[in-house]
């Protein structure tokens, strides 16, 4: 007699169990999980996730640097050249709207914030360019408020994990934020982000080689077989969650380590 995939007829009880347990495989899994938009404050995280939009981190941070020497604060948004602005945000793509919202931004704290980002959820969603998921990013990592994070692999994963079943970012977000103790909402995004860009990929998840194979009633997505399955972690740890999955590391091939993650 097989016994039942997790999630099968669960409770609502059973299910914030396995989701906590979910949490804590997460936290061993991946203790490295951070924000990856490099920033040193909450102007120049958010005008980092501004640019993220159908971009990846690592092309924004390459970027930025350059971007936040020539505009240090929001003055210096709200009076930059636009043709300037876009030649170096350009490589992020969509370069003109990004543009747009980034003077309007500086102009917008300048005159209702003295030209500081505010730390309130309900302040920062008037801000051009912000919508909530960019809030929330803006909270957890620049002012230590607690925010989920509900982008493409966070929504992915938690489908996945079948831990709710909405399909609108917010009500996802408080879904899953029942779920879990209010402290560990921005950690929680930062580590099933990272899950799902090293592990737990869009088309073909590393299934057998995943920490969370117990606990997942997806498992099968993807290969089950580790030796075909550690193949498909990426990234520089791709060996240590090898490991962490009970799969022998010699197994990961260099181009996995050195592998982009999205």
């Amino acid at each position: 007699m097989t016994s039942s995939p997790p999630g099968a007829s669960e409770t609502d009880l059973g299910r914030k169990r396995r989701a906590r347990k979910i949490g804590r495989v997460l936290a061993e899994t991946h203790p490295d999980a951070h924000c990856e938009l490099d920033h040193t404050n909450a102007l120049e995280l958010a005008v980092a996730t501004i640019l993220s939009a159908q971009c990846t981190d690592k092309k924004v941070n390459e970027v930025t640097p350059k971007l936040f020497a020539r505009y240090p604060n929001a003055a210096a948004y709200a009076g930059a050249d636009r043709a300037e602005m876009e030649e170096l945000i350009r490589p992020t793509g969509f370069y003109r709207n990004k543009t747009d919202s980034l003077l309007k931004l500086g102009q917008a704290l300048l005159d209702r914030y003295d030209g500081r980002v505010p730390g309130r959820l309900v302040h920062l969603v008037t801000l051009p360019g912000i919508g909530r998921k960019t809030a929330n990013v803006i909270l957890g990592n620049a002012f230590d408020v607690p925010g989920i994070t509900v982008d493409t692999h966070f929504q992915r994963l938690v489908h996945r994990w079948r831990l709710t079943t909405e399909t609108d970012p917010v009500k996802i977000e408080h879904a899953i934020g029942a779920l879990y103790e209010k402290r560990d909402w921005t950690m929680l995004s930062h580590r099933i982000i990272f899950h799902g860009r090293r592990v737990c990929h869009a088309r073909k998840p590393a299934c057998g080689s995943c920490t969370l194979a117990k606990l997942c009633p997806s498992y099968g997505t993807g290969p089950t077989e580790p030796t075909a399955a550690v193949k498909l972690l990426k990234g520089p740890r791709a060996r240590d969650l090898a490991v962490a999955a009970g799969v022998d590391p010699e197994l990961v091939p260099a181009q996995a380590v050195a592998a982009e993650v999205p």
